[in-house]
């Protein structure tokens, strides 16, 4: 293809795909969506001409998320206060995930799931504590001292699997988790962020390393108080056991 013709053929592309609904904004940028997820959004009888093309042609090899079949050792999950559209939350969330915690873990192979980013229908509860429980790794924002933050970083701590602290620098660190290593993001202005953003991406990757190589390693409240408490994750139940200390 000729050099000239790239940049009218990107274009194109680009305006189908948003006519289409393929193309929207996610966490603050544009992403390219599964023709299947936005099947599933449309109403039966609904939606363009196009849906039944769709349908008829799109590939079946694409897996929800939180389907059974996902394969968890691939999937890093974002603990971060959300916030609605708009929100200063909304807002820091989307500038941590696009342009720190995603940048910093491209180098593992995982994919980087927030929890409005989980395509599956079903409760959004259940989906967190799923992907909190079984995902590979979880990087957990403490910034503006969140509860449900909070929340789903214990329950990452008691199941004591690969887990990396990241905080706004403005946000004091509370007293449980003082003693445990967090990374402190300087995002108060572009002109002191954006000079260590290497930093910090560089300083949650090697911290994401260590994790997964070697997930015993990784000190939390819960392993430091109760280093015998080990959990299993059945396929409908989480069994609790506690075994004696050596």
């Amino acid at each position: 293809m000729a050099e000239e013709d790239l940049a009218k053929c990107a274009d194109a592309f680009i305006v189908n795909a948003k006519f289409l609904g393929l193309l929207r904004n996610v966490a603050g940028a544009e992403r390219l969506l599964p023709i299947e997820h936005v099947l599933e959004e449309m109403p039966n009888g609904a939606g363009p001409d196009f849906a039944p093309v769709f349908r008829a042609n799109s590939s079946s090899s694409a897996t929800p998320l939180n389907d059974e079949t996902a394969d968890w050792s691939k999937i890093c999950f974002y603990i971060t206060p959300i916030g609605v559209e708009g929100s200063p939350e909304r807002l820091h969330s989307d500038l941590f995930l696009n342009y720190v915690v995603e940048p910093a873990i491209a180098a593992l192979n995982l994919k980087m799931v927030r929890a409005d980013q989980i395509g599956k229908p079903g409760m959004i509860g259940a989906q967190i504590v799923e992907h909190i429980l079984r995902s590979r790794l979880v990087i957990a924002d403490l910034s503006f001292h969140n509860p449900n933050v909070f929340y789903e970083l214990c329950l990452r701590h008691v199941i004591g699997l690969p887990l990396v602290q990241v905080i706004r620098q403005k946000d004091q660190i509370p007293f449980d988790v003082q003693q445990f290593r967090t990374i402190p993001i300087d995002n108060g202005d572009i002109y002191t962020m954006i000079p260590k953003l290497d930093v910090y991406k560089s300083q949650i990757a090697m911290q994401a390393r260590q994790a997964l190589e070697n997930p015993e390693a990784v000190d939390n409240p819960i392993t430091m108080y109760f280093p015998g408490l080990k959990v299993s994750l059945p396929e409908l139940a989480m069994k609790v056991v506690t075994e004696k200390v050596m």
